[in-house]
């Protein structure tokens, strides 16, 4: 029994002293950049923000790992935040890219942004005929129907006549 307790005991002091050390996987108030949307497309709006630089902060950012350059985040309506957007350029290959901003007393935020090659949204099923040139069984004109099912009745008749004769023996 007192072993099993040491055990515990110093499994969770372990597990403690690694969650003393380790980031949080959100720091929303504390120095993150929130990407708006996380997941966009090549030619997308991308607006990212922060609460990291303080009240009135401003911040030069950077989004060249996706191709989208230096843009700079001013101060919003938002108590602490900074905001700026930048476009996420129509060559970008699909993946995952960080998002860098450096605010004015030099403090560093990131954030992530996955860029996927298409829109995730449900994707539209054509819907309609396809105009080939080709009419259908049924024609918009039934006079026309008519007389090809006539040609097709008569040919099917006379190639039937001719299949009887030729096997009777009586010849073409």
């Amino acid at each position: 029994m007192r072993r099993t307790a040491r055990l515990l005991t110093g499994t969770a002091l372990a597990v403690a002293a690694a969650g003393l050390t380790t980031a949080p996987a959100y720091g929303g108030q504390n120095g993150s950049l929130e990407v708006f949307p996380s997941n966009a497309v090549p030619g997308n709006k991308v607006t990212v923000n922060t609460h990291g630089c303080g009240d009135g902060g401003t911040a030069d950012g950077d989004a060249s790992a996706v191709g989208g350059g230096r843009f700079t985040l001013a101060p919003s309506s938002h108590e602490d935040d900074s905001i700026g957007e930048f476009r996420v350029p129509p060559s970008a290959q699909p993946g995952t890219y960080e998002i860098v901003a450096k605010c004015a007393g030099g403090k560093r935020v990131t954030g992530d942004l996955v860029v996927t090659p298409t829109s995730m949204r449900a994707q539209v099923q054509p819907r309609g005929s396809v105009k080939t040139g080709v009419g259908g069984a049924l024609g918009p004109d039934p006079v026309q129907t008519a007389a090809g099912v006539a040609a097709l009745a008569v040919a099917a008749a006379g190639g039937t006549w001719l299949l009887h004769r030729r096997a009777r023996g009586d010849g073409i």
